[in-house]
């Protein structure tokens, strides 16, 4: 593999499992009534927590986890676990209400003051584990193994795929207003429930390939790697 296909599968793979577009029922929700600026540097300071979170494992992930003596596989099912709870929620009929704004009434003129207070609000859960999740980790930690391997150039590549992940997610975002309105309230509340049982079965996933590594044999290689041959 080289620089390139390691940037480009990085890429791809991260932005699949940031989900912009599956996430923008939930960002709606979480800034109704907001003006267009307002929710635009909203979505600006959670993309840019997002890049640097990525950066961050991206540089140091397997350190990390070395030091606190946390297996790939012991991450793999907590992460599972965790975003398992997420989907379950997801799944009620209240969830978007979760992330509302309590006071939708707001200073349309106040937009950093309100861009602050909603990032606060929304740092947890939306953007991690949400966005931020043990699949989006899972993948610069290895992406940053397979780099290494490369060279320079391939862990220069590794950083712009994450850059590029951070700005495509930032346009779906910027983008809210419009998609918003053509959805609909039904139609946001049908993608949201289908991006909770999604999520559910990704957790599951996550937490059979932990259990795998784990313990070798437990599994079939089909349950852990369904497939193998995908390239993903």
């Amino acid at each position: 593999m080289n620089a390139l296909d390691l940037g480009v599968n990085l890429f791809v793979t991260l932005f699949a499992l940031i989900d912009p577009i599956g996430n923008i029922p939930i960002f709606a929700a979480a800034t109704v009534g907001a003006s267009a600026m307002q929710r635009r540097l909203v979505s600006t300071y959670l993309v840019a927590l997002v890049v640097v979170f990525l950066l961050f494992f991206y540089f140091t992930g397997l350190a990390v986890l070395e030091f606190f003596g946390i297996s790939l596989a012991a991450f793999r099912i907590a992460g599972g676990i965790l975003l398992l709870l997420l989907g379950l929620e997801m799944a009620r009929e209240d969830f978007l209400k979760m992330f509302a704004d309590i006071d939708p009434t707001h200073d349309a003129g106040d937009v950093r003051g309100y861009a602050k207070r909603r990032f606060q609000r929304l740092v947890v859960p939306f953007a991690i584990p949400l966005m931020i999740g043990p699949g989006a980790i899972s993948a610069v930690i290895i992406g940053a193994g397979e780099a290494q391997a490369v060279g320079t150039e391939a862990t220069v590549g590794g950083v712009v795929a994450i850059f590029a992940a951070g700005l495509a997610t930032l346009a779906c975002f910027w983008l809210t207003g419009p998609i918003s309105r053509a959805l609909g309230d039904v139609g946001m509340a049908i993608i949201v429930r289908v991006l909770g049982l999604i999520l559910c079965a990704l957790a599951i996933q996550f937490i059979l390939a932990g259990l795998g590594e784990a313990i070798p044999g437990m599994f079939s290689g089909a349950v852990t790697a369904p497939y193998p041959d995908s390239g993903h």
